[in-house]
């Protein structure tokens, strides 16, 4: 798949693509004659879970360290469940000072929405 096709496919710009490719997140991508990139099943498979990692808020830093210890082997395997674990850790902390956020936000709707029924009482009382 061309580096456009992808492109689209995960909604990432071609240039964001081609960081990845520079930073190490994926291998060199295979090129045709033209030196056009080509992506295969696999490197499409990364791209996938290094949007999602990214969505869920990982650094750059940590997923090049993840993906680099993928490329060295199955003698990686706990580094990686470590990293993965702590990652997991952060996100959850994050989720939770997410919904406290999403819970004071909601009572202060609430409270507006009360105000407004309240004024609106009113109103309809004095017409």
């Amino acid at each position: 798949m061309k580096i456009q096709e992808v492109s689209e496919k995960y909604s990432l710009s071609a240039d964001t693509l081609r960081y990845y490719e520079r930073v190490g997140l994926i291998p060199p991508v295979t090129r045709t004659l033209s030196g056009i990139r080509d992506y295969s099943d696999v490197d499409m498979l990364r791209v996938e879970f290094i949007k999602c990692m990214r969505s869920a808020g990982l650094p750059i830093e940590v997923l090049i360290e993840y993906m680099a210890l993928l490329l060295e082997g199955d003698d990686t395997i706990e580094a990686r469940k470590d990293i993965l674990k702590e990652q997991r850790e952060q996100l959850l902390t994050r989720m939770e000072e997410m919904q406290k956020t999403l819970d004071i936000l909601d009572s202060k709707i609430q409270m507006y929405e009360g105000k407004i029924l309240e004024t609106e009482k009113k109103i309809k009382i004095e017409a």
